[in-house]
């Protein structure tokens, strides 16, 4: 395994947003709301099996992208308002909100625990984390093998929840090795050979967990898709618990190449809906709890089986594309991403970090227009 790649110099070339990134995005926030609605429906082995396969690789996608687009971080001043406008504000807002919501309906939490997400937020902490320690994994010599250690090590000790440390520690790795990813990478990944051996693999994987779900309940419970609980606490023992998450870890990886193998390159309807899914991510918690506290939904549709599970699916589908749509995105674009050009001082004041060198491409996976073609080796970096 080697070290990162040392960053090019860039010069000041007109830049655009990476449709492949927009389309990867959109279509996995598909699957980040679907598997959110399916939640309380896990009980039914057809809702288990689709929930299984949606958790083995939905969010190591998203941390993979996330990792990638945060390769260029320097902690410039432009970025580091980003942070806070980006991350740091719409934790806050969204956190406060669903504790608060639950509270009104449940009782609980008796007091506010902003530092220690209950639900979606916790990936904005973990975004947070990971983006500040950017760095750290750039110098080290051997980051993957020591983010895989820190992983599987992770669930061998009690780890206090303070911004979703056990999950934050326990997928790093897919927030490490999108670091090493390259555009070559997801190029060579477009090749008709890999696209077909991609497609059966997710539906193999789709079949296995349809017919398995039932089986798996008991030995292996989802709560092992969360990445937040300790070894002891699900019933393994540390070598056990070491080799289940070690198991996790490769499958998630494979099944993550073989998605981006099937994103499409070029520009579609999924281009400007995948450019939104901030809102998507950020609202689509608000819409469930409130189905669920409000109107028992999925209470009252369970007795129908299968068929619940399938609507809602649809309707998570209908529901997430209407989040990701332009009138969403302008009511709260000013909420969740405040400009805060009053707080922070000018980027040109920056006399630590050279924006020709460091371009913020880390939060929109923003490219230059007209890259120079490279041609590498499948797995460049991820020696």
């Amino acid at each position: 395994m080697s070290r990162l790649d040392p960053l090019p110099v860039q010069t000041s070339a007109p830049r655009e947003r990476v449709a492949y990134l927009d389309n990867a995005r959109y279509w996995v926030m598909l699957l980040v709301v679907i598997g959110r609605s399916l939640t309380e429906l896990v009980v039914m082995d057809c809702a288990r099996g689709v929930y299984t396969w949606i958790y083995a690789f939905h969010m190591p996608f998203f941390i993979l992208i996330s990792g990638y687009t945060a390769r260029h971080y320097v902690g410039d001043f432009r970025q580091v308002r980003r942070i806070v406008s980006t991350l740091i504000v719409p934790y806050l807002l969204v956190e406060t909100g669903l504790q608060l919501i639950t509270r009104h309906y449940d009782g609980e939490p008796e007091h506010l625990m902003i530092l220690s997400p209950q639900w979606l937020g916790w990936f904005l902490a973990a975004l947070f984390i990971w983006r500040i320690t950017t760095p750290i994994w750039r110098a080290l010599k051997h980051p993957i093998a020591t983010s895989v250690a820190i992983s599987l090590l992770a669930g061998l000790i009690e780890i206090p929840n303070v911004l979703a440390l056990p999950k934050v520690l326990g997928l790093l790795p897919f927030y490490v090795i999108g670091l090493h990813f390259d555009r070559a990478v997801f190029l060579r990944l477009a090749d008709l050979r890999i696209r077909l051996v991609s497609v059966a693999l997710l539906g193999g994987t789709f079949v296995l967990c349809q017919l398995f779900a039932g089986d798996w309940a008991s030995r292996w419970p989802t709560t092992w898709l969360l990445w937040k609980t300790r070894y002891d606490e699900l019933g393994a023992g540390p070598v056990e618990g070491i080799a289940i998450r070690a198991s996790l870890l490769i499958l998630g990886f494979v099944l993550v190449l073989a998605a981006l193998s099937l994103i499409p390159h070029g520009r579609s309807w999924t281009t400007a809906l995948g450019g939104r899914t901030f809102y998507c991510y950020l609202l689509h918690g608000f819409v469930i709890l409130w189905l669920d506290r409000h109107f028992d939904l999925w209470g009252q549709i369970e007795p129908y089986g299968a068929t619940a599970v399938l609507g809602c699916i649809v309707v998570a589908t209908i529901v997430a594309n209407l989040l990701m749509t332009a009138p969403v995105a302008t009511v709260f674009r000013p909420v969740f991403e405040p400009r805060l050009t009053w707080m922070f001082r000018d980027p040109r004041e920056d006399r630590y970090h050279s924006t020709e060198e460091h371009p913020d491409v880390w939060d929109r996976g923003v490219e230059a227009a007209t890259p120079p073609p490279v041609h590498r080796p499948l797995g460049h970096g991820l020696r």
